[in-house]
């Protein structure tokens, strides 16, 4: 069973007064039931994942029988959905329940163990609350169980080539032919892109709309579609076992039924849906903060210079001290905001300065740490360069670049009309 997400007791520490701050049982957000599952997620990636993570990097994704895997361990899908049945006919009466802090284990969990190749937030928790929240029955009936299960592995792909942050620069398009759509295009950067089975993808329907928001609408193409293409798995600094790939549509057929929500609504979606994205975002950029602080605190205890650990000298016993209280900071604000969004109360610009701090300070961080490993911080053997480092430089730029952020932020300080 997942965890029911009760308010926990009052008297839990926090993770600055705890003995690391990678503690289970830490943090008054979560509750006894949510350590048990933490725990159960921390074995799966230690046991499933570490051990062959770098097979993986070489190989550009990790296994479909890892998907599988995490499925069955109940990592991937916090949205359940109740198909009402009476006399044999379906009711299109459904409903979805999220315990949004059983999804901050998991990403926390993966960044605890400094493996970010499994797709599993963007699958579980960007791809699949646009099914839950604005798909049909049917659609949630087809796709949801399979997703949950890790045997349908999902993608959504906005960006292009020239439409980054600008999601009203969308130049993919479907127009009608009958009852059909047929879409025409291509995406960059999809991360799942070389192994989804499914894509949301981000179209313009209308090109005379008012404004280009007024013309965009979300469709679900599968893998296998006549004209649906996966370009090469992108070659990146980082998140080498993450594929990431390029996506093409030549006169790709859809039916009606592959509309996701209504027509011409999908840039009103897309604004719902991105302030969990952000939070993910900098939720796991606070998570590697505290992974890499940790790393960082038992090299300089062990590696001696001068006679003495490196522990001992007052420059990296007050970079310590100030690397602690900055994450302990940002953990407190992304606790709030994580209590916040679970009672549907973030609004999107404390999620953009949740997105904007976290990934700032996680590269804040990332270099403090390889800085204090010296010459062994630029060794890719140590897992503060091979994976920390180089991983933490795209999260200012996903998910809505840190420029953006801020841009995002200013429009409800001041008005510029």
């Amino acid at each position: 069973a997942h965890p029911s997400g009760e308010p926990a007791a009052p008297f839990r520490p926090e993770t600055s007064s705890a003995k690391t701050l990678m503690d289970v049982g830490t943090r008054r957000i979560f509750s006894e039931d949510h350590d048990l599952f933490r725990e159960s997620a921390r074995r799966f990636f230690q046991e499933e994942v570490v051990p062959h993570h770098s097979e993986w990097e070489k190989a550009g994704q990790v296994s479909r029988e890892l998907w599988e895997k995490a499925g069955e361990q109940g990592l991937l899908g916090y949205y359940y959905t109740t198909i009402i049945h009476y006399d044999n006919t379906t009711v299109l009466q459904y409903y979805y329940t999220i315990d949004l802090l059983s999804a901050a284990v998991v990403w926390e969990e993966q960044m605890y163990c400094n493996c970010t190749g499994p797709g599993f937030a963007l699958h579980s928790d960007i791809v699949m609350p646009y099914i839950s929240n604005y798909g049909n029955a049917e659609q949630v009936e087809r796709f949801i169980p399979p997703m949950a299960a890790g045997k349908c592995i999902s993608a959504i792909a906005m960006t292009e080539p020239g439409a980054g942050s600008d999601l009203q620069g969308v130049r993919t398009h479907a127009k009608r032919d009958g009852s059909d759509w047929i879409l025409n295009g291509n995406k960059v950067f999809i991360t799942n892109g070389w192994m989804c089975d499914l894509v949301v993808v981000v179209t313009v329907t209308d090109r005379e709309a008012k404004t280009a928001a007024h013309g965009i609408s979300l469709f679900l193409v599968e893998d296998g579609m006549k004209g649906f293409q996966k370009g090469r798995k992108l070659d990146k600094i980082g998140l080498k076992a993450q594929d990431t790939a390029e996506l093409f549509f030549e006169d790709v057929r859809l039916p009606a039924s592959a509309l996701l929500g209504e027509l011409n609504k999908g840039f009103y979606y897309l604004m719902n849906e991105l302030p969990q994205e952000r939070l993910l975002i900098a939720d796991m950029a606070i998570a590697s903060c505290e992974f890499m602080f940790e790393e960082t605190r038992n090299y300089v205890m062990q590696r001696k210079a001068f006679g003495k650990t490196i522990a001992h000298l007052q420059t990296v016993q007050h970079k310590l001290a100030e690397m602690k209280t900055e994450i302990c900071v940002g953990r407190a604000f992304l606790d709030s905001c994580l209590q916040l969004h679970g009672e549907k109360r973030l609004d999107s610009s404390t999620a953009s300065m949740a997105k904007c701090w976290a990934s700032d300070l996680q590269n804040k961080v990332a270099t403090q740490c390889v800085q204090m490993h010296g010459g062994w911080g630029y060794m890719m053997e140590y897992p503060i360069a091979s994976e920390a480092f180089v991983d933490s430089r795209v999260q200012p730029i996903y998910g809505g670049t840190n420029e953006i952020m801020k841009e995002l932020i200013a429009r409800t300080i001041v008005s510029t009309k």
